[in-house]
């Protein structure tokens, strides 16, 4: 299986992603987006899925009607890799692309 990714940190993490926040618990990121329909919200996160099993790396996410609420940490490592970093930066191309907006999540 190999070696799990290297551990970066979201402090290291954050200044490459924006409106992106720290967990105020755990060394992750953290994001809310906002779509104008429950139907934009699912599709943002069918898009993310098959994107995350193309990475092999999996977000902890919750829905509710129109929300997506996100988690990035890579659980092997302990904390913020750049796998965190390149499925936040592709979840932010996908919501833009899809008429999202990212908000700041609560803890």
């Amino acid at each position: 299986m190999g070696l799990p990714p290297a551990r970066i940190g979201a402090d290291y993490a954050l200044p490459a992603l924006r409106g992106w926040h720290k967990h105020t618990t755990r060394d992750a990121l953290t994001k809310r987006y906002r779509f104008e329909s429950f139907n934009q919200a699912f599709g943002f996160m069918t898009h993310v899925a098959l994107f995350a099993e193309r990475l092999n790396h999996h977000p902890e996410w919750r829905n509710v009607y129109n929300r997506v609420d996100v988690l990035l940490t890579t659980h092997d490592a302990g904390g913020v890799t750049e796998l965190d970093v390149r499925m936040a930066q592709f979840m932010d191309e996908a919501a833009l692309r899809l008429g999202g907006v990212g908000l700041a999540v609560p803890d």
